[in-house]
């Protein structure tokens, strides 16, 4: 049997006011191509379907016409939520999608047992899918009372890993000796994160250990991370990636999915991505700016993006007028200046708020925002880190009542 794990798509992103749709309809054409040629039996997604609990209409309906693409190809395909998506959002299609062989799991059921998702061959299971959503506050909180342990972060982990090792011994009892691969959205230790994912490693997600997945699956197919790596364990445990980069500090990292062939092996294949768009990152002195601007061409079906970090020693507004000068002359066929920052080492406090561009409060998350404010209380670590999880949990319920 042969299975495709990716995760992460979050449709409806914009990375500096770039729309970044037609990105994933390039990626999602290139894997159509792909399957025509290399069939498959079980797609998983792993989460972070949508960029935004309440995506727009051109985002719903990006996903939906992704999911007619697919089923063309006539296999079975399980979606999971993550913290980006909403459950009534991506359970609204639910009973439509279960009659095309699309199953959701949008959020933690009451009962394990609904997290597991037979894949038959003829007459009898041959793999079992343990189907774990992004486990939210109220999730955790159900199983786990924070005042039995140290603090409230020891307790979430146990809880998490409660889910996990639960569903995997229901797993085992409903359909023994039949192998299981495990899906989840999470932060674990080790995983090496980008820019787009600073605020998952504070807070309810933080530093998962690999012990807690227990060891009854064969397989852990995880999102959440952007950058495609496995995590140094016995059990193959992979986060597939973004199919595309979402911020810029993922512009080098290889995009990748993952192929599992369970007759040979559950050590996946990694197929590169084509890369459809270039992220440049351009840091140096003015003279250095020039030149490596003067040097850039589009090699890419897609509009290069580029960042600007000007970098000089002694604080000088000609200079940062002179490069607001050339950023405006910039007219390479098929590239943007997207954003650009200016900084001098040796200034005051008054010539650094003239000189340096100011981060916008839209540059930043919530969680980010509040995070900022935290670091600049006089509080110790675990009130903080108690305040920070109050606060997810405020999001938590804002976001349900939206909905």
């Amino acid at each position: 049997m042969k299975i495709l794990h990716t995760a992460d798509w979050h449709i409806g992103k914009r990375l500096h006011k770039t729309d970044l749709t037609h990105d994933f309809d390039l990626f999602i054409n290139w894997l159509c191509d792909y399957l025509r040629a290399h069939p498959v039996d079980v797609l998983l997604i792993s989460g972070d379907v949508f960029d935004f609990s309440n995506p727009s209409s051109e985002s719903r309906s990006q996903y939906y016409k992704t999911l007619i693409k697919l089923k063309k190809f006539d296999f079975k395909i399980i979606i999971t939520g993550g913290n980006h998506d909403s459950p009534s959002v991506l359970d609204a299609p639910r009973d439509i999608l279960n009659e095309l062989d699309i199953h959701v799991i949008s959020q933690m059921p009451e009962q394990f047992e609904d997290c597991l998702i037979p894949i038959p061959s003829e007459d009898q299971a041959e793999l079992v899918i343990a189907a774990i959503p992004y486990l939210r506050s109220r999730n955790l909180q159900r199983q786990f009372d924070a005042e039995n342990y140290e603090n409230k972060q020891e307790a979430v982990k146990e809880s998490i890993a409660f889910h996990f090792q639960e569903t995997a011994k229901l797993a085992k009892d409903n359909y023994p000796d039949i192998p299981l691969i495990g899906m989840g959205h999470l932060f674990a230790t080790g995983a090496s994160v980008s820019e787009s994912e600073r605020d998952i490693q504070i807070g309810n997600l933080a530093g998962l250990e690999v012990s807690h997945f227990g060891n009854a699956y064969d397989y852990i197919a995880l999102g959440h991370i952007h950058k495609p790596q496995r995590l140094s364990a016995e059990t193959p445990i992979f986060y597939s990636g973004s199919p595309i980069p979402l911020s810029f500090s993922e512009r080098a990292n290889e995009k990748r999915i993952l192929i599992l062939d369970t007759e040979n092996s559950f050590e996946p294949e990694s197929l590169s991505i084509p890369k459809f768009r270039e992220l440049v990152l351009i840091k140096g002195n003015l003279e250095e700016i020039k030149t490596k601007l003067a040097l850039i061409k589009n090699d890419y079906p897609l509009k290069t993006l580029i960042e600007v970090d000007m970098l000089e020693t002694e604080f000088s507004a000609t200079k940062t007028y002179e490069l607001e000068q050339v950023i405006e002359a910039f007219d390479t066929t098929n590239c943007e200046i997207v954003r650009h920052k200016v900084t001098y080492k040796n200034t005051s406090e008054v010539e650094r708020g003239v000189s340096s561009a100011e981060n916008q409060v839209s540059d930043f998350t919530p969680k980010e925002v509040f995070q900022k404010k935290l670091d600049g209380l006089d509080e110790t670590k675990d009130m903080k880190l108690e305040l920070f999880s109050a606060f997810e949990e405020i999001l938590e319920e804002l976001n349900y009542s939206e909905e």
